[in-house]
């Protein structure tokens, strides 16, 4: 993006972050951004595909965009969570605990329940302007098999997550992302294994060295995001981090062009 869009990029990221647009509010008609902010439809429409593509924006029917926030669905009412009555370790290191939970669902006997937890883990995914995105090749040996994964990592105590999601591509990519936005939380193995995961997606990276965390770099590359289907179907995307922030991505892009087809 130039200079003027860029700025106008800036300006509507920093509306949605001062809360200017609640959740679920209708952003103004692109004939309206294009007056008020002084940029043509296309460029605006750029800086808008961007905003969608960073879960920024929704887009709902032709042309009109959203603040995420917003379900038709309602939440069921009525319906009690599980109690627990207490914990204990089974097994505990650096890397994973093993514990013990005594709970009682509604209406069932109580019982003990094995629970995994592991560390926060943070993932990035940085697209560049043609757009790639910036993937590893690497072994593991727990499934044995190659494949690509994006960079990634635990999060420290006491770190944030986006510091961590940053200081993880470097280590392991040598490329410093210029933009991150987080895009979504979540638990991959709710039943059993607590491993909250942060998911982010960046805009553009420059070159800053070589990877520190060799036994984590594998074979770098900048994959085109045309590709990731195909390397799905292949089985050749490892880990739910990287499924679920390329999924991100290619969802929101497929709304955005359905949308503009229109």
């Amino acid at each position: 993006m130039g200079p003027k869009t860029t700025k106008v990029y800036e300006t509507l990221r920093e509306r949605l972050a001062a809360g200017e647009y609640a959740p679920g509010d209708k952003l103004p008609s692109e004939r309206a951004l294009v007056e008020e902010l002084g940029i043509g439809r296309t460029a605006l429409r750029q800086v808008l595909a961007r905003l969608v593509t960073e879960g920024a924006l929704e887009v709902r029917g032709r042309s009109s965009y959203r603040v995420p926030g917003t379900v038709s669905v309602q939440r069921p009412e009525g319906l009690e969570p599980w109690r627990i009555h207490g914990e204990r370790d089974v097994y505990d290191n650096r890397w994973v605990r093993l514990q013990l939970w005594d709970v009682e669902p509604p209406g069932v006997k109580r019982f003990e329940h094995h629970v995994v937890r592991l560390h926060r883990v943070a993932v990035t995914a940085v697209i560049d302007d043609q757009d790639r995105v910036l993937m590893m090749w690497r072994y593991r040996f727990v499934p044995q098999q190659f494949g690509w994964e994006l960079p990634g990592g635990i999060v420290d105590q006491g770190e944030d997550p986006a510091d961590a999601a940053l200081r993880e591509t470097v280590e392991e990519t040598g490329w410093r992302p210029k933009s991150l936005e987080h895009v979504v939380s979540y638990q991959p193995m709710v039943g059993m294994v607590d491993s909250p995961h942060e998911i982010f997606v960046a805009h553009g990276a420059e070159k800053v060295g070589e990877p520190t965390d060799l036994e984590e770099a594998g074979h770098i590359e900048w994959v085109p995001l045309a590709d990731i289907p195909g390397l799905m179907a292949r089985g050749e995307l490892l880990g739910s981090g990287t499924l679920v922030a390329l999924l991100h991505i290619l969802a929101a892009r497929r709304t955005q062009g359905l949308t503009t087809a229109q």
